[in-house]
């Protein structure tokens, strides 16, 4: 009875051990998978914050062509306006 006993505790203990470094491994090796993961979200991240990036330099580069494009037409109507009061100036005075 006393040699079943010491083969029963060597059992548990050999089965403690071998629980505490099998769930070591994988302790280590769900940590690799995840950081793993980690790695490809954030990649993922980093891809679209680059197109979105992207597409506000675009949005910015046609705002500030419409924006010349905009001084350029006021400059335009300003000079078209003052050429249309000297003609009515001169009209005026052709007519008198």
């Amino acid at each position: 009875m006393e040699i079943l006993m010491k083969v029963v505790s060597i059992v548990g203990f050999v089965g403690t051990i071998s629980a505490i470094i099998f769930g070591y491994i994988s302790f280590i090796r769900n940590k690799k998978m995840d950081d793993r993961n980690e790695a490809k979200q954030d990649g993922v991240v980093l891809a679209e914050l680059g197109y979105i990036k992207s597409g506000i330099d675009d949005i910015k580069r046609k705002q500030d062509e419409q924006e010349r494009q905009h001084i350029e037409v006021v400059t335009r109507l300003t000079a078209v306006e003052e050429s249309v009061k000297q003609a009515h100036h001169r009209i005026d005075e052709a007519k008198r």
